[in-house]
């Protein structure tokens, strides 16, 4: 609200409502309340603005460092089947164990043999997959940009498994002499014939009775397997086959690359268990070349 100043007279150059008065007291009186009000409120405003662009970095900066995370350093990963048993925990319908996969060693070295490794698995691996994403063109939008910043896991054939035999190395599997790498038999701790179902001592190549290879791992190649050997599909079950060695019961005498995983499919390295509470732990390497 404006008033004339008494005894006051406008000064070029000056709003309205800024005003020359005779009486100092009586004019300070009245516009200190709105001065200070408005004050206030050209304060308020800056500060709320300050405090959403600070949010804003801050939610960035962490999206941008999980982002970083999952793709380069260490990324979370459910165990969905009952494969990799006793070592990992996994079977439909149960709540299996997630672990924690290492990005970073393989950037710097290989899988070696007894590495529980993460990998995407081959083209003929991947026949019977189906595909995790929505039929809806829009939600499956919506899971693929999840995915990228690691929120939503890729839509890939991701499996995990041991690494028994690596590039260069013969692997086959005998009656009388058991899984041998090179002719040297494996001792392989990690195997537990209760939850195999088989004896060792009985099925020394843990796989019906059946016989497989010998198989010359090829360069930049990996020969995987599950520890629970009766239920896993590993790179027996992917194997190229000799028709006339299969109809004698001897398997994996065909392709040597059908059953084995390139060294570039592998994402990581199983580190430790993290859920559940009660599974924590870590993913032992053990070689069972050298035991």
């Amino acid at each position: 609200m404006e008033s004339e100043p008494r005894g006051g007279k406008h000064r070029a150059g000056y709003s309205d409502a800024v005003t020359e008065s005779t009486d100092p007291v009586e004019d300070s009186t009245e516009h200190e309340p709105e001065d200070a009000a408005a004050a206030d409120a050209n304060t308020d405003e800056p500060n709320k603005r300050g405090a959403l662009r600070e949010a804003a970095i801050l939610v960035t900066i962490a999206v941008v460092l999980y982002y970083v995370m999952l793709t380069f350093v260490a990324r979370p990963y459910l165990i969905p089947s009952e494969s990799m048993e006793p070592t990992l925990h996994g079977c439909s319908g149960c709540t299996g164990d997630r672990i924690m996969v290492d990005k970073l060693t393989y950037r710097f070295g290989s899988p070696e043999p007894g590495d529980v490794i993460v990998f995407k698995g081959p083209p003929n691996w991947n026949i019977g997959y189906k595909s995790i994403r929505s039929k809806n063109a829009a939600v499956r939008w919506v899971q693929n940009a999840l995915s990228f910043v690691g929120f939503v896991p890729p839509d890939e054939n991701d499996l995990v498994k041991r690494v028994i035999a690596v590039g260069g190395q013969t692997v086959e599997s005998r009656m009388n002499t058991g899984l041998t790498v090179d002719g040297k038999r494996l001792d392989e701790p990690y195997l537990d014939a209760a939850t195999m179902g088989a004896d060792p001592a009985v099925y020394a190549c843990l796989y019906g009775g059946s016989e497989w290879g010998p198989v010359k791992v090829p360069d930049g190649r990996l020969w995987v397997m599950g520890d629970n050997r009766t239920h896993s599909a590993d790179s027996r079950a992917h194997c190229g086959n000799m028709p006339a060695d299969a109809q004698c019961g001897l398997l994996c005498t065909g392709d040597p690359a059908l059953g084995t995983v390139p060294v570039d499919n592998v994402i990581g390295k199983a580190r430790f268990i993290a859920w559940p509470p009660s599974r924590w732990g870590g993913v032992r390497s053990v070689d069972p070349q050298t035991q």
